[in-house]
């Protein structure tokens, strides 16, 4: 982390604005760096810019390593000589990514696009993509997996025939030169991506924005890292989770939350000194400045349920590896620029793990409410080592939930806010902003006042999430001016004006 007071935005690269129905990492997102930085601003945090599987979910992916092709700019692959010239529509007024009508749209130009990069022969852009391949150690898994799982109609890999699911090292082969051509194609968009955001990281990285990505401790049981590790999780003979990732039950949820992940066979990969989790920082800390580890705890000990189970009454505590994960990531990686998601249930253990090393926590504004002056999230109960947001991706947005506040618990916001609650989302940017936590971070929402229409995620609801876009006619044209007073009053500007 910067050292010193700073202050970022929470923006994830599907909500930019522009042409092609979602927000990609072209022109747009320039732009959105240059807004950053003409603020003062020192951070970009975005979510995982992994492929998003069920319910569109970036925390729900075929990949823990892959990016997320329908984020790759277009124009780009215009110019570049892989697509004609495209007209994409703006349609008027749109604030929301239609994943069912933009996915096989944006899927047919990319496989285009593909298709004719390989046609070209022998150029030094194929020497760049030959190199990318040889280098990129997860590629060939990855694509081997999606190009099955397009020849099985998109089930999941434990739904395929026995020979694909649970794979030996002779079909793997064989089913490597069956399946050359959509192997192929899935290599060349993560190349496209891999590029495209290395160009925009340097571009931000120019303009003196550094970039948080987040890292789910979890993987999706149907990813290509599960099928192609399967001893390193904790599955049967079958292929079938032993046990699942979930919480117990808790004043939000009498049955629990169970959220299916496999969990990981920690000795096994003891054993092997952690090699899969120091390549997936190793790759993540190549794309990113700081990372955000979600669930932070499940490194401490995780809630197990046993496999089958309906809800996640009956699981229990099983401990992680904890200091010896660190320890190793350490030892091959050097220093870890990491943000803890310390949110919720958290025991002394946990908090331990994060202040042996040094890791910032999470101070979320909207939860400092409605417990007594003691509640950690209350800006007097801060510490400079951890980081301040009004609300993340599963919050509402700062108006939105004020709104939603009953009359008394206004009140008490108001109360000790000082403030009148005529622009709550602005109340809260300035108690973040005043508060000694070193690094503040405001989702871009709350930034420019929407209410609850622009909430990115509800967490339990299956449909509707991670759809908003903004327009830049949303933005005043004072914003830029008005942030960077703020930015310089709080003490958090780290850039000279423009």
């Amino acid at each position: 982390m910067h050292k010193g007071r700073s202050c970022g935005v929470l923006l994830h690269p599907t909500s930019l604005p522009g042409a092609g129905g979602i927000g990609t990492l072209g022109e747009n997102a320039r732009r959105f760096i240059d807004l950053l930085a003409g603020m003062g601003m020192s951070w970009w945090q975005v979510l995982p810019l992994n492929p998003a599987a069920c319910g569109n979910s970036p925390y729900s992916s075929f990949s823990a390593f892959a990016g997320n092709p329908l984020m790759i700019d277009l124009d780009a692959l215009v110019r570049e000589g892989d697509l004609p010239s495209q007209d994409y529509e703006e349609t008027a007024g749109e604030h929301r990514v239609d994943f069912g009508s933009l996915i096989p749209v944006r899927t047919k130009l990319l496989h285009n696009a593909a298709a004719t990069f390989f046609a070209s022969g022998r150029t030094a852009r194929m020497e760049e993509f030959w190199s990318f391949c040889d280098s990129t150690h997860w590629l060939h898994n990855y694509a081997l997996f999606m190009a099955l799982k397009q020849r099985y109609h998109g089930k999941s890999w434990h739904q395929w025939p026995a020979s694909a699911a649970l794979m030996d090292a002779k079909t793997f082969e064989k089913a490597s030169i069956e399946l050359g051509p959509e192997i192929g194609v899935q290599k060349y968009l993560q190349w496209q991506f891999s590029r495209q955001w290395g160009h925009l990281r340097s571009y931000a990285a120019a303009q003196g924005i550094a970039v948080i990505g987040d890292i789910p401790i979890f993987v999706a049981y149907d990813s290509a890292d599960v099928w192609a590790n399967r001893d390193i999780f904790l599955l049967d003979e079958h292929g079938k989770p032993t046990v699942m990732a979930g919480v117990p039950p808790d004043y939000f949820s009498e049955t629990g939350q169970l959220w299916g992940n496999p969990l990981y066979d920690w000795s096994a990969l003891a054993a092997r000194g952690y090699d899969w989790w120091v390549e997936r920082f190793r790759y993540l800390f190549s794309q990113f400045d700081c990372i955000r580890v979600d669930h932070f705890r499940g490194f401490e000990s995780a809630w197990h349920v046993p496999g089958g189970h309906k809800n996640a009454v009956k699981g229990s505590w099983v401990a992680g590896p904890g200091r010896q994960l660190f320890d190793a990531l350490i030892s091959k990686l050097g220093p870890l620029s990491i943000i803890a998601e310390d949110l919720g249930l958290i025991t002394p253990e946990v908090e331990a793990l994060r202040d042996e090393y040094g890791f910032p926590g999470m101070k979320i504004l909207q939860f400092a409410f409605g417990s007594g002056p003691y509640n950690p999230y209350l800006p007097h109960n801060h510490v400079k080592r951890c980081v301040v947001y009004t609300g993340t991706h599963d919050n509402d947005t700062s108006a939105g939930w004020y709104a939603s506040l009953s009359e008394n618990e206004q009140d008490e916001v108001r109360e000790y806010l000082g403030t009148t609650g005529d622009n709550s989302a602005d109340d809260l940017m300035r108690a973040a902003f005043m508060s000694v936590a070193d690094t503040a971070i405001i989702p871009f929402q709350d930034l420019i006042g929407l209410s609850t229409e622009a909430r990115m995620n509800v967490p339990g609801r299956g449909d509707g999430n991670w759809e908003w876009r903004f327009t830049w006619d949303m933005i005043d044209k004072d914003l830029m001016a008005r942030l960077r007073g703020k930015m310089e009053l709080y003490g958090r500007c780290q850039h000279q004006p423009l």
